[in-house]
């Protein structure tokens, strides 16, 4: 009886075959990676603005005239150095800037200042825009802004107790020590009229907060100086615009309305050129 040759090419080719399809029976036809795993996770989204603006060219010659009185009174060559602004000394300018001017009249003295912080989460799951957040709430608790008239009133009906603000573990640090206690309202704590008061702005940047601090010029002098802060974010950056008065009369006291005007006015541009 005559054997059948045995061809050892045509057994591996068969062994081949049954390997390859079976390592194509995948339900949706793409193979695993092992390194992954099933599913793949989500990364958080970066934020909008990668660098930031150059902040001594952030504010207009003619808004800054108006911002600080009597320099369109002095020579050109001294009002050239004075809109220069001063830049804030910084290590990354991609991360921080700033940049702040100040003028002398003979009535008094103003100054402004501009902060622009862009802020970076080295945290995947954490969003750019969502650090900018925290950093955010943490600059609003560390300002200490003083429960409403009405917000203390209602609290205090609740539970029979004086209004509290928000519990808060970080001391204010934008006011001075004045003895005033929690829930005191606005107007009491700051020296600000009603309907002026430190307080959470609508409709500028993501959030926005207005602060407002009335204090003395200084050792031996009964001069008062006001400050008025407006922070506010923009998807990852948060900016923080400074402008303060201090009359040259130890009896005048700065007009708080004017201030908050002008430092909510210049925010606003601000914001517009960020989103432009």
């Amino acid at each position: 009886m005559q054997r059948k040759a045995y061809v050892p090419g045509l057994a591996a080719l068969l062994v081949a075959l049954v390997v390859g399809c079976t390592a194509d029976s995948g339900t949706d036809g793409s193979a695993i990676d092992p390194k992954s795993g099933s599913s793949t996770s989500s990364v958080a989204q970066p934020g909008k603005y990668r660098t930031l603006r150059e902040p001594c060219g952030s504010v207009p010659g003619s808004t800054l005239k108006d911002l600080l009185p009597g320099t369109g009174e002095l020579p050109e060559e001294q009002q050239k150095k004075i809109f220069r602004g001063t830049a804030a000394v910084t290590y990354d300018t991609d991360r921080r800037v700033g940049c702040s001017w100040k003028a002398d009249s003979p009535d008094a003295s103003h100054h402004l200042s501009v902060d622009f912080e862009r802020v970076v989460s080295y945290d995947g799951a954490v969003s750019d825009d969502d650090r900018a957040q925290e950093v955010f709430v943490t600059k609003q608790d560390a300002a200490n802004l003083p429960v409403p008239a009405d917000t203390a009133d209602a609290e205090a009906g609740a539970d029979g107790k004086q209004g509290q603000a928000s519990p808060s573990t970080t001391p204010p640090v934008s006011k001075p020590a004045t003895g005033t206690p929690a829930g005191t309202p606005a107007s009491s704590a700051t020296g600000t009229p009603d309907g002026l008061q430190p307080r959470v702005l609508d409709g500028l940047g993501d959030a926005a907060f207005l602060d407002d601090v009335l204090t003395g010029a200084g050792a031996g002098s009964t001069a008062q100086r006001r400050t008025v802060s407006v922070v506010f974010r923009t998807s990852n950056v948060i900016v923080t615009l400074v402008y303060g008065e201090q009359p040259a009369r130890t009896t005048e006291v700065p007009d708080s309305k004017e201030l908050q005007e002008k430092a909510q006015s210049l925010a606003r541009k601000l914001a517009e050129e960020f989103s432009d």
